[in-house]
C-alpha cells in the first residue's frame, strides 16, 4: 500500500558519513517544494557508513521525478552517495519460486490477493507441478520448470528466461528448494529473497529442523536473506523464533517452524517493497 494512501517519492541513500547530510537532503526536498512525510536516518559509527529514507509527498513538489533525480545528482556527487528514488505508486513485478511445499507460496498469495503486498506478481515457477491449481485459481500464469538433478543448467537457463521476459525487479524463494546460480545472484544481488527455515546462522543448508531436532534446541526459527553466491550467508533481513521444548517430535518442529517461516518472508518481503532495507556490506539496516 502506498505511505498514508497518498502518492509518495521514497529517497533511499546510504553514503559515509559526514556532518551537514540531513540538513543538505532535506534542505533540497525543500527547495523544491517537497513536504517530506517521513524521515528515518541511521550512523553505523564502526563503518563511518551514513544511510536516510525519506518519503516525500509526490502533489507537493514543484518537478517531476525525471528532474528531481537531474537536480539531485550533483548532491549524491558531492556526498558519494548510493541513492534511488522511487514512485510508491508503481508496482515492483514480483516473481515467486517455489518448490513442493506450499505454505510460503500459499501465504503470499493470500496476502497479496486481499492487498496486504502491494506489488503485481506476474507469474509463479515451480520445480513441482502440485502448486498449480492454486497459483492458476489467483489467475497468475504459472510455469513448471523440471530440474533434472544431474544437469541443472537447462533448467536454471529456461527459469532465467522466463523471470527477464516478465521484467521482474524482485525474486522470492518461497521454499523453492535448489541451489540458484550465480549468474541469477549477481544479476539480482539485493533483490534475490530468501526463506531459510532456520534461525540462522544456526543449521545453515539442509534438513534444518531434522538437525534441530538433534540437536535438542529450546528456540527455532526462521531467516529471511538476500541470496549470494554463499548458501544462506546472505544479508538478513529480518528472522524470528518460536520456543520449543523435550516434548515435541521433528514433525511438530516443522508444524511450528511453517508458521514462523510464513510471518518472516511476509515481513521481509513487505519491508522490501517499502524501500526500507539497506544493505552495507553483509548486513542490513531495516528501517521500521
Amino acid at each position: 500500500m502506498n505511505d498514508l494512501s497518498v502518492s509518495t517519492y521514497r529517497l533511499v541513500i546510504s553514503c559515509p558519513d559526514q556532518v551537514g547530510i540531513v540538513a543538505k537532503v532535506t534542505q533540497f526536498i525543500a527547495e523544491q517544494g517537497g513536504s517530506l512525510m517521513e524521515a528515518n536516518n541511521h550512523t553505523d559509527i564502526d563503518k563511518g557508513w551514513f544511510f536516510i529514507r525519506c518519503v516525500i509527498n509526490a502533489q507537493t513538489l514543484n518537478c517531476d521525478l525525471a528532474t528531481f533525480r537531474e537536480r539531485f545528482a550533483s548532491i549524491a556527487s558531492d556526498y558519494q552517495m548510493k541513492w534511488y528514488i522511487r514512485d510508491s505508486e508503481v508496482k515492483q513485478k514480483v516473481v515467486l519460486l517455489a518448490s513442493h511445499a506450499s505454505h510460503c507460496l500459499a501465504d503470499l498469495l493470500h496476502r497479496w490477493h486481499s492487498g496486504e503486498l502491494d506489488c503485481d506478481i506476474p507469474c509463479v515457477v515451480s520445480n513441482h507441478e502440485n502448486l498449480r491449481s492454486m497459483v492458476e485459481w489467483h489467475g497468475i500464469p504459472f510455469h513448471y520448470v523440471p530440474v533434472d538433478k544431474n544437469d541443472k543448467a537447462p533448467a536454471f537457463a529456461k527459469m532465467e528466461e522466463i523471470i527477464q521476459r516478465h521484467d521482474a525487479d524482485t525474486i522470492v524463494l518461497a521454499r523453492y528448494m535448489q541451489i540458484i546460480p550465480p549468474s541469477l545472484c549477481d544479476r539480482y544481488a539485493g533483490r534475490l529473497i530468501n526463506i531459510h527455515h532456520s534461525f540462522l546462522p544456526s543449521f545453515i543448508g539442509a534438513n534444518p529442523y531434522q538437525k534441530a531436532f538433534e540437536r535438542g534446541v529450546k528456540l527455532i526459527g526462521a531467516t529471511s536473506h538476500y541470496v549470494t553466491q554463499d548458501l544462506d550467508e546472505g544479508p538478513i533481513i529480518e528472522q524470528d523464533v518460536v520456543r520449543v521444548n523435550h516434548r515435541h517430535g521433528k514433525d511438530e518442529l516443522v508444524r511450528l517452524g511453517k508458521d514462523v517461516e510464513k510471518s518472516v518472508l511476509s515481513r521481509a518481503l513487505r519491508n522490501h517493497l517499502e524501500d526500507r532495507v539497506i544493505v552495507l556490506g553483509n548486513k542490513t539496516v531495516v528501517f521500521d
